[in-house]
């Protein structure tokens, strides 16, 4: 039964403040993770992240934020490598090639028809991924794995299905690829070099016509708006590396680390496994769009193949490569190929 007094509005008051003061203390302390990329607002990878970042925010309570910019506002990867290095971002969604400036190893998956299938790929990378996030690790930056780029194929306006339809051609490779200029080189050719930022003016004005990217980056950077022809032929095995600088990283406590690491390795884990569907839908998509897809001469391909494989012992002295990683990949290949029926 009540005694009829009234509640005093303010009875509660010296708690709720205590609170308050505590959860806006929280949000005075937290830390916001920067984090640049050249990938379009909207693609499926900015999407997961954001949600990402909105979980980890509600599990630490506000103390750990994310904020992203995309679409290359904050530059190319050596361009965000170097805010990252002056304190103004933290981290990025990297190219093997652009974080590879940082830690050889990561150069590795990226040359040229060294892997023929994604069996080869699975292969491997179930060997090798956690050594190649060790020693990112060890080289300054904190990664939650590899999300596949899948295979780049050469795109054109003119059918290309020998290397002698290449070399009247202007080819990009990406700027800081010194393992592809060598792997093309070898070949004979003389690629223009360009960061990614650039490749849809590129290919706009003229000053290059011939590019590699998977069907999925393709449609998301808007470079099959500007090509007729695809040669099917896997050229390069791309990854993307979502780290974040190391420093940065462990100036969060225990608990708020284990939560980053817990989500973000989830969500690339997932992003990761999602990548062979999204080819095969971006594929359709080309298919639809009018697009030629054109088979290789595997004359052609083992000709190709030979050459790039004679490179392996210079590109073990290179500083730009890591010859341990490389040795080991090529070991777990020869084992792969010694008993599997993968084409040779």
């Amino acid at each position: 039964m009540h005694s009829g007094k009234k509640r005093n509005p303010l009875y509660f008051k010296p708690w709720l403040v205590a609170l308050l003061v505590l959860f806006l203390a929280g949000y005075a302390n937290a830390f916001e993770v920067k984090v640049a990329t050249i990938l379009p607002d909207g693609s499926h990878w900015l999407r997961e992240m954001r949600a990402s970042g909105e979980e980890i925010q509600m599990r630490t309570a506000g103390r750990v934020t994310f904020k992203f910019y995309p679409g290359g506002v904050m530059g190319n990867d050596a361009q965000i490598l170097r805010k990252v290095r002056i304190g103004q971002l933290h981290g990025g969604a990297f190219t093997a090639t652009g974080l590879g400036a940082r830690y050889s190893g990561l150069n590795v998956y990226g040359i040229p028809l060294l892997f023929r299938s994604f069996d080869e790929v699975d292969y491997v990378r179930e060997r090798m991924d956690d050594h190649l996030v060790e020693g990112l690790e060890t080289a300054g930056f904190v990664s939650f794995g590899f999300t596949e780029g899948g295979f780049a194929q050469l795109m054109a306006n003119e059918s290309i299905s020998r290397v002698e339809d290449m070399r009247r051609r202007k080819v990009w490779i990406p700027e800081g690829d010194q393992i592809s200029l060598l792997a093309l080189a070898a070949l004979g050719l003389s690629p223009v070099t360009l960061p990614p930022t650039d490749v849809l003016t590129g290919l706009q004005t003229g000053l290059i016509d011939v590019v590699a990217a998977s069907p999925v980056a393709a449609i998301v950077l808007q470079w099959h708006t500007k090509v007729k022809y695809i040669t099917e032929l896997p050229i390069v095995y791309s990854i993307g590396i979502f780290a974040i600088e190391r420093q940065a990283f462990y100036r969060l406590s225990q608990e708020d680390q284990a939560v980053v690491r817990d989500v973000m390795t989830n969500t690339v884990n997932s992003l990761d496994k999602d990548s062979r569907e999204d080819e095969r839908e971006a594929r359709a998509v080309l298919e639809k769009t009018g697009m030629n897809f054109v088979p290789v001469n595997s004359n052609s391909v083992m000709g190709w193949r030979h050459t790039i494989d004679a490179l392996y012992p210079q590109l073990q002295q290179r500083s730009d490569i890591d010859a341990a990683v490389l040795e080991q990949v090529l070991d777990h290949l020869r084992d792969y190929r010694s008993f599997s029926t993968s084409p040779r």
